[in-house]
C-alpha cells in the first residue's frame, strides 16, 4: 500500500445490472488489501441476489434506511451508522425501504474484481 489521497469526487457513478449505482472510490494497485465503493440504491429498489467469490465485504450505511439479507438469515433493518459484515461467498442483497436514496460504502477485502461477482438471479 502506498500513501496517497484518493478523491471521491473524481470517481464516476454508474448503474449496475444489480440495480445499484456504484462509484469506485478506491480500487486500484495503490492498495492490494481493500477496495472502497460508494453504493446508492433508489427508493423501493431491491438489489439482485449475488455473492462475491473469495471476497469478504462490509457495508457501512451512510444515509437512508433499508433491509439487508445475508445468507439464509431473515431480512434485517439497517440505517445510518450500521455496519453489515458479509463473509466471502455468502449471498446478499439490500432493499431501500425509505423515501430517500439508501447510500452505503462497500469495503471489499481483497479488493473487488468483477470476475468474482456471481449473480444468483
Amino acid at each position: 500500500m502506498r500513501a496517497e489521497i484518493k478523491r471521491g469526487r473524481d470517481a464516476v457513478e454508474f448503474l449496475t445490472d444489480e440495480r445499484c449505482h456504484i462509484k469506485e472510490v478506491a480500487n486500484d494497485a495503490g492498495d492490494e488489501y481493500l477496495s472502497i465503493a460508494r453504493a446508492r440504491v433508489e427508493p423501493g429498489v431491491v438489489t439482485a441476489w449475488h455473492k462475491l467469490a473469495g471476497i469478504a465485504e462490509r457495508y457501512i450505511i451512510f444515509s437512508g434506511r433499508g433491509r439487508v439479507q445475508v445468507g439464509e438469515g431473515p431480512p434485517v433493518s439497517v440505517e445510518a451508522g450500521d455496519v453489515v459484515r458479509i463473509p466471502a461467498g455468502v449471498r446478499q442483497r439490500i432493499e431501500n425501504t425509505g423515501r430517500d436514496d439508501l447510500v452505503f460504502y462497500a469495503l471489499c477485502s481483497p479488493p473487488f474484481q468483477q470476475e468474482r461477482y456471481v449473480s444468483l438471479e
